[in-house]
């Protein structure tokens, strides 16, 4: 990720949690808000509820992913935490993408060139 710092401290989960705004799907759950700088931050949580360690995994680095393919297309200057929720562990990589594009044009942070059909 060239323009992403991760994003781990936790009291800016816990303002992201109280103060950004939100939208959800089946498997994701997304938290924006923005940050003042030039670049993104993304912090990522799975909880245990998705499963063992080695399904917690898969699911971060499939989001990670997505993330990563489509951050040319992300605006800049927000804090974003993806919190996946028990379906992400049986969605798909294109499910997983396909989700996270849409909150992402959803809360309006996709560039228009870089939006989903």
């Amino acid at each position: 990720m060239k323009h992403t710092v991760s994003l781990k401290e936790n009291h800016l989960f816990r303002r992201l949690y109280a103060k950004g705004k939100t939208a959800s799907s089946p498997a994701l759950a997304l938290y924006i808000r923005g940050n003042g700088r030039r670049g993104n931050r993304l912090g990522l949580t799975v909880s245990t509820k998705v499963g063992k360690a080695v399904c917690r995994n898969k699911v971060r680095r499939r989001i990670r992913e997505a993330y990563r393919i489509h951050e040319e297309a992300i605006l800049p200057g927000f804090d974003l935490v993806v919190v996946a929720r028990t379906r992400a562990a049986f969605a798909s990589y294109a499910q997983i993408e396909r989700e996270l594009l849409r909150l992402l044009d959803k809360l309006g942070v996709l560039r228009k060139e870089g939006r989903p059909r």
